[in-house]
């Protein structure tokens, strides 16, 4: 099974990027791909809760086909990232829910913005993804994420991007992150491939996930990235890293 970790949709298409649910469902059988796990794309105006409500639509439409993941905003006010929070997980039901620092200006383990929210998240006891890139350094560098996931070492995290989505990309710091914590798992797009294959040398298949960043990337590009990429690795860890790790690290592998 091929899954793409790393794929974002709309409620509408308010810019030229952004896609809805159907547009990616035939992103996916154009590139092959069986499942894809989905996030918003943050609005202009930043209401995250109609897209949020958007992501569930979209699981509910097409059963089978999408993971879907909520996020979260400290920047709206903590009241309303509290609430997002619980929507996300008590109303929706989501697999896991997303920080991303770099598109809501905030440093994603400020003790007293983010810290608290990323606490709450953690006592449902679902994966975190945080965007961790090159694009805002100072608020998304990996060695924060390192900080968060040995505070909560029985919570997995998704590092999305790797440290790539930017320049210079924080690669090395981000293996090196994903070496120390056993609870990180690497979701590697919108990151040159040189990285990815480090990654894969350095730290084996068992935590690299294949993400193509849809829309912001092209889904059988990046796919056919990954598969050449593998082509020197066993079938068994060709089958982790396109499909397996990120259905173990989202613990429904059973």
């Amino acid at each position: 099974m091929i899954i793409d970790a790393d794929c974002h949709i709309s409620s509408q298409k308010f810019d030229s990027l952004a896609i809805m649910a159907g547009d990616l469902i035939e992103i996916m059988d154009r590139a092959g791909v069986d499942r894809a796990l989905i996030w918003l794309k943050p609005p202009y105006d930043r209401n995250i809760d109609p897209e949020n409500q958007t992501i569930h639509a979209a699981a509910l439409a097409y059963p089978g086909r999408f993971l879907p993941f909520g996020w979260t905003n400290p920047r709206l006010g903590r009241q309303k990232a509290v609430d997002a929070i619980r929507q996300c997980y008590e109303g929706y039901g989501f697999l896991g829910i997303k920080f991303n620092g770099a598109q809501d200006e905030y440093i994603i383990d400020d003790d007293r913005l983010a810290m608290p929210l990323v606490e709450l998240a953690a006592g449902y006891g679902k994966p975190i993804a945080f965007h961790i890139g090159g694009d805002s350094p100072e608020n998304t560098h990996p060695y924060r994420l390192r900080r968060i996931a040995q505070a909560f070492p029985e919570i997995t995290f998704l590092m999305v991007h790797m440290g790539g989505a930017g320049h210079p990309a924080l690669a090395h710091s981000a293996i090196e992150v994903a070496r120390t914590c056993p609870n990180v798992f690497l979701i590697g797009s919108a990151i040159d491939e040189g990285y990815v294959h480090l990654a894969l040398r350095s730290l084996g298949a068992d935590r690299v996930c294949f993400g193509s960043d849809t829309p912001f990337g092209l889904m059988h590009v990046r796919l056919a990235m990954y598969r050449a990429l593998l082509r020197d690795f066993s079938p068994e860890d060709q089958a982790k890293v396109l499909g397996g790790n990120i259905i173990r690290a989202l613990g429904i592998d059973k």
